[in-house]
């Protein structure tokens, strides 16, 4: 019996998950997920002058007033005091020396080679061995990368589009090989979703930018990716 009913779940479970809002609830979450981790960091937008802000013109410069010269061999009454002795005090306690931290570097986003502060995400595309050609699978793992690119919260944003390699092979041809596959997935964007072409930019890394450092000659998963990072707007 209770055999009959776990393999009832897990037909059911298979059901559900072959119907497109199963799917489409999926992507979903996966496209929610790209949207808040490429959103602009606090470091990128800080300092951005708003418009209107600036009229252009410079404030007034206060310049204290100064005095008429003194008659020859005498002293004005208004600087009579300032020279005169100061009375005798009891020696001033000095304040305490002020301490500066110097601020935190802001670091990469997780899982990601990406400059300091700057909002990025790496993800897995599979190609074939030394080709450029976009798998079904690699198809599928970029589809949730478009819908988020194409949404009103990145729309304002440009993206840099980075092929990264491993370190098995020639170095000069696996950055060969990370250009054209940042160009192909590029165009896949391009071609799929509504993005303007001036939103994108393709850039093949090679192997000079390991994620999972390894010796040379090492085929690691990890470090075959396309990382996307915003640029700002």
């Amino acid at each position: 019996m209770t055999r009959n009913l776990l393999l009832a779940g897990v037909a059911l479970l298979a059901l559900a998950s072959a119907q497109p809002g199963f799917a489409q609830s999926a992507s979903d979450d996966a496209t929610r997920d790209l949207i808040e981790r490429l959103r602009p960091t606090e470091q990128q937008t800080r300092g951005i002058r708003m418009p209107g802000t600036d009229t252009g013109t410079a404030a007034p410069v206060l310049v204290p007033a100064v005095p008429d010269p003194a008659p020859s061999g005498a002293l004005a009454p208004a600087l009579a005091p300032a020279l005169a002795p100061a009375p005798a005090t009891a020696p001033a306690t000095a304040p305490p020396p002020l301490i500066f931290a110097p601020p935190q570097a802001p670091s990469p986003a997780a899982g990601t080679t990406a400059p300091s502060g700057m909002a990025a995400v790496s993800i897995t595309v599979n190609f074939a061995t030394g080709s450029a050609a976009l798998s079904p699978q690699a198809a599928a793992a970029l589809t949730a990368l478009g819908r988020a690119l194409a949404s009103p919260d990145l729309r304002p944003f440009r993206f840099r589009i980075e092929g990264h390699t491993d370190t098995e092979g020639d170095a000069a041809l696996n950055m060969a090989l990370s250009q054209r596959r940042a160009e192909a997935v590029r165009d896949f964007l391009l071609k799929g979703f509504p993005i303007a072409p001036f939103r994108l930019v393709a850039v093949g890394f090679g192997e000079s930018q390991l994620l999972a450092p390894t010796p040379d000659n090492s085929p690691e998963a990890r470090n075959r990716r396309v990382q996307v990072v915003n640029l700002g707007g």
